[in-house]
């Protein structure tokens, strides 16, 4: 199976000044795991938070996904050198497709085809995909290879635990990132998480995150508070029971909170 780093920090919805902070915040932290987006549009402050926070850039995971507007086989490249120099670096570590094509309009070929040759003129160490369901990801293996996925990126929490396609991949050994493993905070109040980071001595959002990592997923989340950043990382050494496992396995609710028309695939 392909190893990321487990804990990572993610940009999401960050912008200006505050993305800057947050990631040298995290670097200076320990984070060592970097993921942004093209549509987030805050490539260049994070960029600029690498290079001014005195880690080297061989210690950091850089993750970028490819926006829907530059999936066509002549986009790709282009656009992802366009991230790159904002990210100022010559490659990322892991490059996705953000989501699948709406409507299948450019053919997945097309992407992963030029995704590949980006790979091998090592402009992104690895490459993978997000958002897509099992029939997308079986797809995507049977062009490019389940060896050459880093890793299919969903949402995934508590309130929404994507069993199917997580097993589909996992079984093809194409490691899991979690995004909004917190549920924008919905998962920090219900009385499950709140009790067992009672008797752990922990925060719910560790309660949480511990339980993806457990489960073998590389997880991303974001803030921008320095004390939440710090307590955060805290969760890799959280060891839930096989009991508290299961309490937690009984929260799934279908709960999804990205969905956006136009873009989302058919959910397994």
């Amino acid at each position: 199976m392909n190893t990321l780093t487990p804990l990572g920090l993610g940009t999401f919805r960050l912008q200006g000044q505050v993305a800057i902070d947050s990631v040298m915040n995290g670097l200076a932290l320990g984070y060592r795991a970097i993921d942004t987006a093209q549509i987030y549009g805050n490539e260049a402050e994070v960029g600029h938070a690498i290079a001014e926070s005195g880690v080297p850039r061989d210690e950091i995971f850089l993750t970028t996904k490819i926006w829907t507007d530059h999936l066509a086989a002549d986009r790709v490249i282009p656009s992802l050198e366009d991230s790159l120099r904002k990210l100022r670096t010559d490659r990322v570590d892991l490059v996705l497709i953000h989501w699948p094509s709406p409507g299948g309009a450019v053919p997945l070929a097309d992407t992963l085809g030029a995704l590949m040759r980006a790979q091998d003129q090592g402009l992104a160490r690895r490459i993978g995909v997000s958002n897509f369901n099992i029939a997308l990801l079986r797809e995507a293996i049977a062009i490019a290879g389940a060896d050459r996925i880093a890793t299919l990126q969903i949402e995934l929490s508590p309130y929404l635990q994507n069993r199917a396609v997580a097993d589909f991949a996992r079984g093809q050994g194409i490691a899991i990132t979690s995004y909004m493993t917190l549920a924008y905070g919905k998962v920090l109040q219900d009385p499950v998480i709140t009790q067992l980071a009672s008797r752990h001595g922990a925060t719910p959002a560790q309660v949480a995150l511990a339980w993806a990592l457990r489960l073998g997923y590389a997880v991303i989340p974001s803030s921008t508070q320095r004390a939440h950043l710090q307590s955060n990382l805290q969760a890799r050494q959280l060891v839930l029971t096989d009991d508290d496992m299961a309490r937690i396995a009984a929260l799934e609710r279908n709960g999804r909170l990205v969905d956006p028309a136009g873009l989302a695939p058919q959910w397994d």
